[in-house]
Parts: structure tokens; sequence; C-alpha cells
């Protein structure tokens, strides 16, 4: 980039009037120097001028005129130089009359690390010299694919290598290369050419090893590739319209409600459209400065495809952006007729529904809103997938543990889970230990937070048993203590929770709620339950035989331990236990 900023003092009309016909940004400021507006140009002076014209082309830029006091410019070497910049200043200065993508640096990212042996890694700050997909409009569709990675392709995810195994390597979520590393560097090859979006290929690959070790009788690993087909194809090929047109081709779809826009982009390839993505964004009212900012921000660390359907032109230098993203040409296209129009129209009736949806969500879903206050208190970015553990018992009898899960601040009644204690611990924090170490094992997705019910001990005793198995930092561990509503946390300062808490308090509240019942239960159970099956050595078949020979219990209950010996099965020792079960 050849010139900095260069201050102009005269009128802006004027100033523009003396921009050098050069590439650049200009820079629209407010007489306090904040920037209102970044726009990028081939030809700064002729770009800058059309916004004085009588008729402007926009309907924000009479309104940005007359706010804008002072006018700045940066000269850069190329178009495709202006197009990063402005994207860079963008996300510094956050314009009021920029179109730009909601919280545009929170989106998480996929990456597989420059290690030697390479590790996948659910990011919002991918690091440096990382191969990266993304970013991902939702947080739950990238920890969709990093469980794909994990438990289809083996994938580490751990920090350091641990040359005994971890628990992933346990519940079958890493192929441990920290042990035996032969084979994994094909794994990560193919799990990047599904992440490329080279589903087809690997399916086809995965089917021939299927055949293959069917024949040879090898069931089990046809087993795995079999269940390698159907997740890829759950993940990846989601079938919605098919034409022998759409061949590597994203539609886009917009729309709009205020100042909140919506775009979706439909991925097609052989002939299906095989995925769909949604992305919120802050609107400004012109169409297509919102389309040119989306696409610099979308294929910035995708590789762009060979179609590219758009409600509205983009511009030149985006078009040629984009063509040397891929390395090749890319067909820019605004569809009037055929299959293209109907597959532009899809995209922008999904936008028109999910903007609708995003709409009611705004103003209707208290649940999310609870769920979204609990992550600011937290200091969170999200608290849509919670688990809370709590216990209960009786002087020792009827030991249980339960989960429940919270989701998006609704209860999630299918994924509630009880436990009964094993172990012969009486305490609640070995108990507790227990539970959630049998929890751990078996989850195949890891919460925005684990919550417990206890205290500051309950606290560190669970957080030695995720240091244990190496996943304290995996998700976040905190304890909810009844006293005062106080959160306890690892490192962190306690709160006392107020109206914003809710969402953890109500979490709790349910976990102990059910917990209690299911205690309630086994209680009833045990009380209901018939003596004659606590006997050891006494199975179904021999009380089927007493009940048969004394017509039933009754019957045995009046019987003599020689009464009980003549029924088949039913030797001196065991009718004695049944005769003095029965008359203790």
């Amino acid at each position: 980039m050849a010139v900095g900023p260069s201050r102009l003092s005269m009128s802006l009309e004027a100033a523009a009037q003396n921009l050098p016909a050069r590439p650049g940004v200009y820079l629209f400021k407010s007489a306090s120097g904040r920037v209102l507006y970044a726009g990028k140009a081939t030809n700064l002076r002729s770009r800058v001028r059309s916004y004085f014209v009588e008729r402007p082309d926009r309907a924000m830029i009479p309104d940005l005129v007359e706010k804008s006091t002072d006018l700045d410019f940066i000269i850069t070497n190329t178009p495709d130089e202006a197009l990063v910049l402005e994207r860079q200043l963008i996300r510094e200065h956050k314009p009021r009359f920029n179109s730009m993508l909601k919280d545009d640096k929170s989106f998480p990212y996929l990456a597989f690390t420059a290690d030697e042996i390479p590790r996948v890694l659910y990011t919002r700050h991918p690091p440096k010299g990382a191969r990266v997909w993304g970013p991902f409009p939702r947080a739950g569709s990238a920890k969709s694919v990093l469980h794909l990675m994990r438990r289809q392709f083996g994938i580490r995810d751990c920090k350091e290598l641990l040359p005994q195994g971890c628990l992933s390597m346990h519940i079958g979520m890493c192929s441990a290369p920290c042990i035996d590393s032969e084979g994994y560097e094909e794994r990560i090859e193919q799990a990047a050419r599904l992440l490329d979006g080279d589903a087809s290929a690997i399916i086809a690959e995965q089917t021939k090893l299927m055949e293959n070790s069917s024949a040879n009788q090898q069931y089990e690993l046809a087993a795995i590739s079999r269940d390698r087909i159907r997740a890829i194809r759950n993940t990846i090929a989601q079938q919605v319209i098919s034409s022998t047109v759409y061949r590597q081709c994203d539609a886009i779809g917009f729309a709009a409600k205020g100042d909140l826009g919506l775009i979706v982009v439909l991925h097609a390839d052989d002939g299906i459209i095989r995925n769909q993505e949604s992305w919120q964004l802050i609107h400004r009212g012109d169409i297509g400065e919102t389309i040119n900012r989306f696409i610099a921000d979308h294929y910035q660390n995708r590789n762009p495809p060979k179609l590219l359907v758009t409600p509205v032109p983009i511009s030149e230098p985006v078009s040629d952006w984009l063509e040397r993203r891929r390395g090749s040409k890319v067909d820019c296209r605004v569809p009037r007729r055929g299959d293209l129009k109907t597959l532009r129209i899809l995209a922008d009736q999904n936008a028109t529904v999910q903007i609708e949806k995003e709409s009611l969500k705004k103003s209707g879903s208290i649940e999310q809103r609870t769920a979204d206050e609990g992550a600011e208190v937290l200091g969170m970015d999200s608290l849509d997938h919670i688990v809370c553990f709590d216990m209960a018992q009786l002087q020792g009898d009827e030991r249980v543990g339960a989960s429940v899960v919270f989701r998006n601040g609704r209860p999630e009644k299918s994924e509630y889970r009880k436990y009964t204690i094993r172990g012969k611990v009486i305490d609640d924090l070995r108990m507790m230990r227990e539970v959630v170490e049998r929890w751990l094992k078996k989850t195949e997705e890891w919460p925005d937070l684990l919550l417990i019910d206890g205290g500051q001990t309950h606290l560190n005793m669970i957080h030695e048993l995720l240091v244990l198995h190496g996943l304290e930092k995996r998700f976040p561990l905190a304890a909810l203590a009844k006293r005062e509503e106080t959160i306890h946390r690892i490192n962190h300062e306690n709160i006392i929770l107020d109206r914003r808490g809710r969402v953890l308090i109500h979490c709790r509240d349910e976990a102990h709620r059910f917990v209690n019942r299911f205690h309630r239960k086994r209680r009833f159970k045990s009380r209901l339950q018939d003596p004659l099956e606590e006997i050891p050595g006494l199975g179904a078949k021999k009380l089927q035989a007493l009940l048969r020979d004394f017509g039933g219990r009754k019957g045995i209950e009046h019987a003599s331990v020689e009464d009980l010996i003549l029924t088949k099965g039913i030797g001196r020792s065991l009718a004695q236990r049944i005769h003095d079960k029965l008359h203790r």
C-alpha cells in the first residue's frame, strides 16, 4: 500500500474532485472523527464523485453526506489490496452506514493445526499456519462437523500427546496417534477433502473399502466404513432439489426486515443442492453493497465455486478477486430464466422464511433470552447447551443421581439421564464424582457449561476429575450453591445470581426435581419388593416351583423347612434361608 490517510480540509464535494484516480479506500467521517462509512474503489475520484450527483443510486447516501464533515482516503497498489483493506477497516471501526456481518469477529472456524501430528480445533481465532475452514454461521453447525471429524476419522483434539492415550481414545473419539500414528496422515487428508466439499470421492472410496472388507469377512472394518458413509451423507449431502445444471454452484439469497438482513447460501454440486447456510447481517439499505461485503468475507477462507448466482450484480473488483482466489474463472450471474432462476428464487425464499423466524425469535423467545442473559452474567459466548447434575439418598439407602439438559433455555427431556450408584460410597461428593465420570465416558457432545448442585467443595472435586481426564479446558464447569444462589467457578470470583441468572437456577431446580422423583420411585419400589426375591440362590424357576407346590405365597409362609425341601431344586440350606426370611 503506497500512501497513508490524507486529510482534506476543503468541502466534501470539492475534496471528491481532487481525489486521485487510483485504487484505494475512502472514509466518510463525522465532526468527532468517527468513521461513518468505509468503501473501496478501483478509481477513488470517480467513485466518490458519484456520492454528490443529484439522484444518487442508494437511499442512504444523502443521509451519509449530510452527517459527514470530513473525507479521508488510502491509496493502494491494486483493487485487490483495497478489498482487503476495506474489510479490515470495517471490522475495526464498525461504521454506521456499512453493511457488516453481526459480531463478525466471533464466528467459529474449524482448523487443522500445523503440528507434526495435526489436531482439529473449534476456534474463533485460528492459529498461524493452520488449515482453516469457515467461518461457520452457527456454533452448532461447526460443532457437528467437529464431532464428525473426531468420531468418524479419529482426528485428535487434545492439547498434548499422551504416551498412554486419553479418555477420547477409550470412548472412540480419537485414533490415538500419540500411541501409533500409522495411517493418521491419510485420515487427515480424507477429512480435509470432506471439508473442501469433496464428499462424493470419499463416499466412493469408503464404499469400495466396505465391499472389500465384507468380501474378506472383515465385518468390523466393513461396519466402520458403513457408519462413516452414513455420517458423511447426513452431515454434508442434504439433498433438497436437483438439476443437471448445478455444478460447483453457490446461490446467494437475501431478505431484509428493517436493519436486520439475512443471507442464505445454497451449495450445489453434482446436480443436487447439498447444503445450506444462513447468516445474519446489519443491513444499511443497499443490497449490492451488502452482497459484495458478504462475498468478500465468506470466501476469504473458502474456495469460490465455478458458478455464483446472486440476487444483484456484483462489482467488478469483487468478481476479479473471486477469480484470483479460485485460480480460474468464476461465472457470476443474476439469472432471469431457467433452472438457475429457480435456484436463485429458492435461495431468496429460504432467506425470507428464516428472517421471519429470526424476527419472531428476537421478539418472542423468552427462553433464549434467559440463556443469553445467563451467558452474559458468566462472561461466556453462549449458554445454549447446559448439563446439570444432582444427587439424592436417604440414610445411605437408594443412592441415585441424575442429569438434566437445557438447550436454548428450555429443558430437553429426551436427554435426561438417571444413575444408580454402583460403588459403596455414601457421601454426596464421591457419588457425584462417580456419576459425572460415567457421563464423561459416554457423552458424544460437550456442553457450553457443566453445572453441578453444590458449593466450592463439590466444584473442586469435579475439577480434579476433569484434570485427571485432561478435560478441564474442554468446557466450563460451575457449581451452584442454594445459599444465596451463589455460582462458584475455578479461578473466578463467586457470583450471586440475580434475575438475569434464572436459567441456571431453573436448570439446578429441574435437576433437583428430577433426581428426587427418581429417588422416591426407587424407595417405593423397594418397599413393595417381595422378600423372597432378596434370598440368595432363589431364582425365578425355583420360586415358580415353590408357588406351584404350595399354591401361593401364603402356603410358602406356613411351610416348615422339611416341607420346603420336598420341592425340586430346594436344598436344606436354601430351605432354611427361605424359612428364616419369612419368619424373622
